[in-house]
């Protein structure tokens, strides 16, 4: 089977690369949003993963987040429908419906992003699933949560920088619990799409078989390091007023990032695990640790 992959430099683009250039033949492609422009595909499936990913800093132009999600999305699909590619698989994300999660985030759930990264997304799978499909094609829009795995950078390096110098988790008074999602788990789903064409076309949300505390997650952190972690529970009255001083004095602890740190987003995989009919090769814990360990290794 021949691929078309777009985004193949970014951390999912190079680990999905790796995965399936021994068992197809791929064919990356860069590109980037502008007016007026078609593609002439000529793979039998494309994967879609390029776009403006989540910018924390918020130092982005709203208009990047629909150029680059929404726009070029709508123009790749457009070639697809035109073209005889049988397979679409778009990388969206579980942002596009919610930035916070009350219980547990289904693909029944009414979608109501609230930044433009996630409506952007929205908006690219509405237009999907807007158009009719031709006999013989299929379309599959994957949500992932927090994608982890060797050479990945974000929060879960950081609090392992933070573990590693010893430092004590202030938050251990939070409880609360989110899923995760190995990369090993986000490339063997997307090959089971591509070659069991029994698997029907929709919308899927992808992560790990367990969700974890964040103190759950303190505590992998020290064993991975030899270490016992320390958990402080210091009364989450006391922590927010910390935080709301650290949005006044730019500190390290404010509320935006207290939020992340502590927040709910448990993400069900049920649908895609009952459609591939098989069960992940990688549980939460060991995908977890396999991450940790790559970060120990850079040291």
């Amino acid at each position: 089977m021949k691929i078309t992959i777009t985004g193949t430099t970014g951390f999912v683009g190079t680990n999905l690369l790796k995965y399936l250039e021994s068992s197809h033949e791929i064919l990356p492609i860069s590109i980037r949003y502008a007016p007026y422009q078609q593609f002439a595909l000529k793979a039998d499936a494309i994967i879609h993963l390029a776009g403006k990913a989540h910018d924390l800093k918020k130092v982005s132009n709203p208009s990047e987040y629909y150029e680059a999600n929404f726009e070029l999305t709508k123009q790749l699909f457009d070639a697809f429908i035109q073209s005889e590619t049988s397979v679409f698989i778009f990388m969206s994300t579980v942002k596009a419906v919610a930035d916070e999660v009350d219980g547990i985030l289904t693909e029944a759930t009414v979608p109501n992003p609230k930044t433009h990264y996630g409506i952007a997304k929205h908006h690219a799978e509405d237009y999907i699933l807007s158009k009719e499909l031709p006999a013989g094609k299929r379309v599959y829009i994957l949500r992932p949560c927090m994608i982890h795995g060797p050479g990945n950078k974000g929060n879960l390096n950081l609090l392992y920088q933070l573990v590693s110098k010893g430092l004590p988790w202030p938050l251990g008074d939070f409880k609360n619990e989110r899923s995760f999602l190995s990369i090993e788990n986000l490339c063997f789903i997307t090959k089971e799409l591509l070659n069991n064409e029994t698997i029907p076309s929709g919308i899927y949300n992808v992560a790990d078989d367990q969700s974890l505390s964040t103190n759950e997650l303190i505590v992998l952190l020290g064993e991975s390091q030899g270490k016992k972690s320390k958990i402080l529970n210091i009364p989450t009255p006391i922590i927010r007023r910390i935080s709301k001083i650290g949005d006044y004095l730019h500190l390290p602890l404010n509320t935006e990032r207290l939020q992340k740190l502590t927040e709910n987003y448990v993400v069900s995989n049920t649908k895609i695990i009952n459609a591939i009919g098989k069960q992940l090769p990688i549980k939460a814990r060991d995908g977890l640790q396999q991450t940790f360990e790559s970060f120990k290794n850079k040291k």
